[in-house]
């Protein structure tokens, strides 16, 4: 009897233990499911998530960041600075709460004491925006324009949302001078992010003048600027009328243009994304229109269908009033003269200066020739390569060798 009584006592003793360790781990269990979840919800909710992990410090210093937002008022700052002072006791690599004192410290003036808690924050990451934001407004504050930039390139270097916070503000700033200047330098140190941000000034910057100032003070101090972005942003200058910027822009990076002669008379140029002043094709249903370069000399190559026809090769051009010869050399054309393709230069406006049929290959050599006036009225034209319908089956096929157009008296 006693040896079975000591089993029960055992048994029961034995279900305690098992009821103890059931219950602790189901209390670890819910533990880590709630740091979890905190650690989901901690960007979009982060009192929700201090609620949930009250003790961890990167939480709670997160609620007080959000406590010492923009529209904060003094009682607010208060608690986000005793929630900081909190949140670093439990982890003091908290950087959020250190920029929380320092965002408080500044919003009440004390710059002295902001200054020193983002100093503190610098130390322990670099990666921290919100720390490079505040470090690029102080450098303002104290006209430093290149210690602006070097935060600008550490924030950009070590952020992937910065571009998206930041190039809307740089490309605001290069309107100053000093900042083009100070930033072309920091460009020449080649950062990862100058790429991009040539992309974005070509396609989304505001102030395209600048843009273009910046982009030509690229190219004098000989750093790479892509045929893409150059294209664009002198494409978007033309189309708000701002061709002069447009034309300054594009000779900084094309030596040797001038407004009185078109450009590229051999079709020699390679270019990936040819801007409003270099020969576009233009292609359309029923119409193949391409540059065909080889050691043996470059052509501009063109199709189009029987009974089709319409512009297939175009360059703006900027030519003072006067008058010009438009001389060049087809090969592989022969149509009757109805069908026979021609040049047209016309003003921005559409009003047309004059013509220059395209003689039949097998004519001449395949050389044409003609004269046209410019008038004082008409600042910007349109040089423009237009195809004829024909009846022929194979429709209108051939090349032009030569284009260009130059003054007649130098």
């Amino acid at each position: 009897m006693a040896h079975r009584g000591t089993v029960v006592r055992r048994s029961r003793i034995e279900w305690c233990v098992r009821i103890s360790i059931a219950l602790f781990a189901l209390v670890l269990a819910y533990a880590a499911v709630a740091y979890t979840f905190a650690y989901t919800i901690r960007a979009a909710a982060p009192a929700q998530a201090h609620g949930l992990a009250p003790s961890d410090g990167r939480l709670t210093a997160l609620l007080a960041q959000q406590m010492s937002g923009p529209e904060a008022g003094p009682a607010d700052r208060i608690r986000a600075d005793a929630l900081a002072q909190l949140a670093l006791r439990q982890d003091p690599t908290a950087i959020a709460a250190v920029v929380t004192l320092g965002i408080n410290a500044q919003a009440r003036g004390d710059t002295r004491r902001a200054r020193h808690m983002f100093v503190f924050a610098n130390i322990l990451s670099r990666r921290d925006l919100p720390t490079r934001l505040w470090a690029i407004e102080d450098a303002i504050g104290r006209s430093d324009i290149r210690g602006a930039l070097r935060q600008y390139d550490i924030a950009l270097r070590t952020s992937r949302t910065a571009p998206g916070l930041l190039f809307p503000i740089l490309g605001s700033a290069i309107a100053d001078p000093a900042i083009r200047t100070a930033l072309v330098a920091r460009l020449g140190t080649r950062p990862a992010w100058g790429g991009p941000f040539i992309v974005y000034l070509a396609d989304d910057g505001t102030d395209t003048p600048a843009a273009a100032l910046l982009f030509s003070a690229i190219a004098e101090a000989g750093l790479p600027l892509p045929d893409g972005p150059r294209a664009v942003l002198v494409r978007r200058l033309a189309e708000k009328g701002k061709f002069d910027d447009a034309w300054n822009m594009y000779t900084a990076v094309t030596p040797g243009a001038d407004r009185r002669w078109s450009r590229d008379p051999d079709f020699a140029a390679k270019l990936d994304q040819p801007s409003v002043f270099d020969w576009t094709p233009i292609e359309s249903d029923g119409t193949t229109a391409v540059f065909q370069r080889g050691d043996k000399g470059n052509v501009f190559d063109f199709s189009v269908t029987s009974g089709m026809g319409g512009p297939i090769l175009q360059q703006i051009e900027l030519l003072p009033p006067g008058e010009y010869s438009l001389d060049g050399r087809s090969t592989g054309i022969e149509q009757p003269d109805r069908a026979l393709p021609y040049w047209v230069l016309s003003c921005a406006n559409s009003s047309e200066i004059g013509r220059v049929t395209v003689t039949s290959s097998n004519r001449s050599g395949g050389r044409f020739s003609g004269v046209l006036h410019v008038p004082t009225d008409c600042p910007v034209q349109y040089l423009t390569l237009v195809v004829r319908p024909s009846e022929k089956v194979e429709g209108v096929v051939g090349q032009i060798s030569t284009a260009q157009i130059r003054p007649v008296k130098l």
